[in-house]
C-alpha cells in the first residue's frame, strides 16, 4: 500500500486516511492510484464492513495538485488529466462497494475533494469544514462526478449556483443544503465518526450492501457517462488560454484575469 494512503482496519471498520500533509492532501495520479487500491482491499476483506475516508493534518483533501498540473502543461497538457481518469474510478469504486463509506471532514473539501465526499453514502463534517468547487477558478469543469452529484443532492439551481460561482459553503449552510449528515465540533469529529462506522459495521452488511445497490439504480444511474464526459470537457479546457491563467494566477497567488479564450 503507497504511503500516500494511510489504510487500516479495526473492529470491522476500515480508515483510509489521504497522507500528504505539505500539501493539503491534494490528489495526484499516484495517490487517486492508491485510494482505488485501498478501496478495492477494503471490499474484498471479509473483516470489513464498513469504510471511513479522512485526511491528515486538519484538511480533508484540497482537491487536485496544482504544481503537478502546471509541469504537465509544459510538456503535454492532456497527459496532467490522467488524476482525471484516476478520480473518476475512485468515485465508481466507492458508489459500487457493497459497504457503507463515510467520508469524515475536517477543514477543506476542495475541488476533488468536495466531489470525493459527495461520492460518500455519508458525511460528517468537522465546523471548521468549507466546501468548495473550485474549478471554475481554474478555467476547468468539476471532475469526479461533482456535477452528477450535486445537482442529484440539491438540485439544478443551487448545483449551479456552488459551480459556476466557486464559492465556499461552510459547514452550518453545507447541513442545511443537506450535503452533509452531521456537523460536530472537531474536537468530536473522530469520536462520532468512530461511533457511527461502528453502528454500521454492526448492522447487516449484505442488507446494507443491497440497499446502497437500490439507491444506485434509483439516484446514480448514469454516473459512469459522466465521468467520461468530464475527462473529455477536462481535456478541452486544458487547451485554453483561461485554463493555463488560472493555473499561473494560482500558484502566483493572485487573481486570475480570464479572457474567454
Amino acid at each position: 500500500m503507497s504511503e500516500l494512503v494511510v489504510f487500516d482496519i479495526t473492529d470491522g471498520v476500515a480508515t483510509l486516511r489521504l497522507n500528504r500533509p505539505d500539501n493539503r492532501n491534494a490528489l495526484t495520479a499516484e495517490m487517486s492510484g492508491a485510494i482505488v487500491d485501498a478501496l478495492d482491499e477494503a471490499e474484498k476483506a471479509d473483516n470489513v464492513r464498513c469504510l471511513v475516508i479522512t485526511g491528515t493534518d486538519g484538511t480533508f483533501c484540497a482537491g487536485g495538485d496544482i504544481n503537478a498540473l502546471k509541469k504537465a502543461l509544459e510538456t503535454d497538457p492532456e497527459s496532467s488529466f490522467g488524476v482525471v481518469r484516476k478520480v473518476g474510478l475512485a468515485a465508481l469504486r466507492i458508489r459500487n462497494a457493497r459497504k457503507p463509506v463515510i467520508a469524515s471532514i475536517n477543514g477543506a473539501a476542495a475541488g476533488a475533494g468536495f466531489n470525493l465526499a459527495l461520492a460518500c453514502d455519508f458525511r460528517i463534517c468537522a465546523d471548521n469544514a468549507k466546501f468548495i468547487q473550485s474549478f471554475v477558478n481554474l478555467g476547468l469543469v468539476p471532475d469526479m462526478g461533482g456535477t452528477f452529484f450535486l445537482t442529484k443532492m440539491i438540485g439544478a439551481a443551487k448545483a449551479t449556483e456552488l459551480i459556476m460561482t466557486g464559492r465556499t459553503v461552510k459547514a452550518e449552510e453545507a447541513e442545511k443544503l443537506g450535503l452533509v449528515n452531521q456537523v460536530v465540533s472537531v474536537e468530536e469529529l473522530e469520536n462520532k465518526t468512530k461511533e457511527f462506522a461502528a453502528t454500521l459495521a454492526s448492522s447487516p452488511t449484505r442488507a446494507l450492501g443491497n440497499m446502497k445497490a437500490l439507491i444506485n439504480r434509483s439516484a446514480f444511474d448514469g454516473l459512469e457517462n459522466i465521468l467520461d464526459n468530464e475527462l473529455e470537457y477536462q481535456i478541452q479546457c486544458a487547451k485554453t488560454e483561461d485554463f493555463k491563467e488560472g493555473v499561473t494566477a494560482f500558484l502566483e497567488k493572485r487573481p486570475p484575469t480570464f479572457k474567454g479564450k
